[in-house]
């Protein structure tokens, strides 16, 4: 009997996925999240490459963290990665989804590796209108892709939003990534259809600040 090769699909996010960050150890832990969540980030990536690769303008890759630094903590979120180079994603303003213990992430996000973070910022500080009328007042924005803590984009005032990309141009550890959080008990993760859609409608939200950041 001959085998047909199935396409991966995605059926949504459990509680048993959020509970991988409870397993102790590194290599327990790096089993359970290559067991459990990076086959529903590759059906994610399945779905999802093609959209994102015609909103962006150009091909987009998927990536998938694999934690080959870590020698002895055991990772405490993992995450996925849609860029337009195909060897790396750290490097370039990327789109992530991913998980901690308690909580689900989509980003639009500049990490610390970006050689054009300054100049990247420059972009935004001249752009602050369009960020304020592009970014849903109900998202969210983080500092430092290692952290759990955000600030919803509503409680950032003009003022304040000026200040947090003069930090984020200014100092080299300071990362920005701008989207939406989802609690690990949210329904919209239980449904792949209906969390695949929330993506798709969060990174296409978002997608104008991309190319906002690739103009020069």
């Amino acid at each position: 009997m001959t085998n047909i090769a199935t396409e991966p699909v995605f059926s949504g996010f459990t509680q048993h996925d959020f509970d991988t960050f409870t397993v102790e150890g590194l290599e327990p832990r790096m089993e359970a999240i290559r067991s459990r969540i990076q086959p529903k980030f590759r059906a994610i990536g399945h779905a999802l490459t093609e959209d994102m690769s015609m909103l962006a303008g150009q091909e987009m890759f998927l990536h998938i963290a694999q934690h080959l630094r870590r020698k002895t903590n055991a990772p405490v979120d993992t995450w996925m990665a849609f860029a337009p180079n195909k060897r790396g994603y750290k490097m370039h303003p990327h789109f992530q989804i991913g998980l901690f213990d308690d909580h689900l992430f989509m980003w639009l996000a500049y990490i610390y590796e970006l050689p054009e973070k300054q100049a990247i910022a420059d972009r935004f500080l001249a752009s602050v209108p369009l960020l304020r009328e592009t970014i849903p007042q109900e998202y969210e924005v983080s500092f430092d892709h290692m952290r759990k803590d955000a600030v919803k984009f509503a409680d950032l005032g003009k003022e304040e939003l000026k200040t947090a990309l003069e930090r984020f141009r200014n100092i080299k550890k300071t990362e920005l990534l701008i989207g939406r959080r989802f609690a690990a008990n949210d329904p919209i993760l239980r449904d792949g259809t209906e969390f695949l859609e929330a993506a798709k409608e969060t990174f296409e939200t978002l997608m104008p600040l991309y190319h906002l950041s690739l103009s020069r």
